[in-house]
């Protein structure tokens, strides 16, 4: 007995092919995701009634010097991220576990980043009274926004060589004006006090 070899399709459709989503299209997703986390944390701090605290620490002056301080660890987290960004990419010389680095830099910065953050949206809101404070509540929506653009990305298969630096990129610029425009003013408007 001989055995057709298309018997076992025979009236059945053949699976499609996965088809990846062509060229631009692909990064939809995440730039809508960072679109709506921006907006969203926007809309939120500007609409929500400010508590005017959110926590303190024990230890410390003020609220201000706890978020000080907390930004400035998350931002000494975000240079150990560019410079290992660096190693990973070959521009510096580093260690085999400069990817690990990397990696939990970046963790630790998102994570002291966020009670920061939690105390500006929730205690003072989306404020627009001066030009600093403006400024910095644009780039602290448009940080989480671009950082989450960031997180989709990784989990992205053949992107260009290019792009995943220049969103990092991006992240550590926003994270770098956030703090020169609230950790580094507070430091030098009421001195470097915990």
């Amino acid at each position: 007995m001989t055995v057709d070899p298309n018997a076992a399709t025979q009236g059945f459709p053949s699976p499609e092919p996965v088809r990846r989503p062509a060229g631009a299209v692909r990064y939809l997703v995440p730039a809508l995701a960072a679109a709506a986390v921006a907006v969203g944390l926007g809309v939120y701090g500007r609409v929500h009634d400010p508590a005017g605290t959110a926590f303190n620490l024990a230890g410390f002056s003020s609220t201000g010097a706890v978020k000080s301080w907390l930004a400035t660890t998350a931002f000494f987290f975000a240079l150990v991220q560019l410079v290992s960004a660096l190693m990973v990419y070959g521009r510096l010389p580093g260690p085999r576990w400069a990817s690990k680095l990397h990696r939990w830099s970046g963790r630790i910065a998102f994570l002291v980043a966020v009670p920061v953050a939690v105390h500006c949206l929730y205690a003072l809101g989306y404020q627009t009274y001066e030009t600093r404070v403006l400024l910095h509540s644009i780039l602290g929506c448009f940080f989480f926004g671009v950082f989450s653009a960031k997180m989709l990305l990784l989990r992205s298969e053949r992107l260009p060589g290019w792009l995943l630096p220049l969103v990092g990129g991006l992240v550590f610029t926003a994270l770098t004006l956030i703090w020169l425009t609230s950790a580094l003013w507070f430091f030098r408007t009421f001195g470097v006090t915990t």
